[in-house]
């Protein structure tokens, strides 16, 4: 029995081994791959550009390797399993392990203690460093990569309970906004107002300077008017608030995530669902390495005629189902009044649900 005992613990080190020493491995290859295409891709584009080579690399591929690494984590781990497991099944060396002490659900415990290293590994990296890296990239990538030129038109804004901002148009390049209002109410009653030909962002003082203004103060029948030429304040928004780009949100992190939802459901410019979206999948998502580990395990533990062939192809196959089900989890959040939440659960609710059934039909 001791003899079986040590035996047992001995298998469990061989298969977390080799499961993440197969997950290391075609990680890199994928990520290899991907930094080969992408550069192919926008090669004329860095040619054309005016950035420098350090930046390139340290600040572009700073950004995108960490991104895609963790991006594709839970998919190549789901190729891993799957090679991994069936060519243990294909040189037979699964059925001496359930013929001896270990039931199935003992044979899947290494597996899900190399899947909570890589789970733990892409939560820390979802909520720390991914945010801090996609910071470099999409500055990288708006500045060279895209046209910066982006700017809105009649932009309304809710700063608070009783105060509103309305612009004509706000260009991002210069982070500068023409034909300025704010007006400020009490209850119902118009306080005063601010009009101004233009309002510029100083990125130094961390304030906005207004020119050409004139302040309209009204206190019942009563009326006040002053102007100006220049004149700083303080006031509760960003230039980040007018961006179009849609990659800025990956580029927050908890902390300026969480400020931005309270911000939005007192402004409701819109931008909700991105926001909330962006902030259940960094949750969410990790969660996928067990539902995908147990699914390759309940797949590939068979011996089949066609080797590692067959569960291999399966594996892809299902891989791309599972981003294909994300994609359209998204859109119908985004489009479909689909709350954010049961967006982000649905695909490892339904995968989830495949895996079980899996495992109970899997060889015992």
């Amino acid at each position: 029995m001791k003899f079986l005992d040590r035996y047992i613990k001995i298998i469990d080190w061989y298969i977390i081994k080799k499961y993440l020493g197969t997950y290391i491995f075609t990680l890199a290859i994928f990520t290899v791959i991907s930094v080969v295409f992408d550069i192919s891709e926008k090669l004329d584009d860095f040619l054309k550009g005016s950035a420098t080579q350090s930046q390139i690399i340290f600040q572009y591929y700073g950004g995108f390797i960490p991104f895609y690494l963790n991006f594709l984590s839970p998919l190549i781990n789901f190729i891993a399993v799957i090679f991994f497991t069936a060519k243990m099944a294909d040189q037979t060396e699964i059925v001496p392990i359930l013929c001896g002490k270990a039931s199935f659900n003992r044979f899947l415990r290494p597996y899900f203690i190399a899947s909570t290293l890589i789970f733990i590994t892409s939560m820390i990296f979802n909520q720390l460093v991914i945010p801090e890296t996609n910071r470099l990239m999409t500055n990288f990538t708006n500045t060279y990569l895209k046209d910066s030129n982006t700017s809105r038109t009649n932009v309304h804004i809710k700063l608070d309970n009783s105060t509103y901002v309305y612009m004509e148009s706000f260009e991002n390049r210069s982070n500068t906004g023409y034909r300025f209002s704010l007006e400020s109410f009490e209850k119902d009653e118009l306080k005063s107002k601010l009009m101004a030909d233009r309002i510029s962002w100083d990125s130094v003082g961390k304030k906005w300077k207004i020119y050409n203004y004139t302040i309209r103060y009204v206190n019942g029948l009563k009326e006040n008017m002053v102007s100006g030429t220049e004149k700083d304040t303080t006031l509760d928004m960003r230039p980040i608030d007018f961006d179009l780009r849609d990659n800025i949100y990956s580029a927050m992190n908890y902390r300026e995530l969480n400020e931005k939802i309270e911000k939005e459901k007192i402004r409701g410019s819109g931008i909700m669902v991105n926001l909330e979206l962006e902030k259940y999948k960094r949750w969410t998502y990790p969660f996928s390495t067990y539902v995908l580990t147990l699914i390759g395990v309940a797949l590939s533990s068979r011996k089949v005629r066609g080797g590692v062939g067959l569960p291999l192809g399966i594996g892809i196959g299902l891989s791309f189902l599972y981003i294909l089900l994300i994609q359209f989890s998204n859109v119908f959040a985004l489009k479909g009044g689909l709350p954010p939440i049961i967006a982000v659960i649905i695909p490892n609710l339904i995968f989830g649900t495949i895996g079980v059934i899996l495992a109970i039909k899997a060889p015992k």
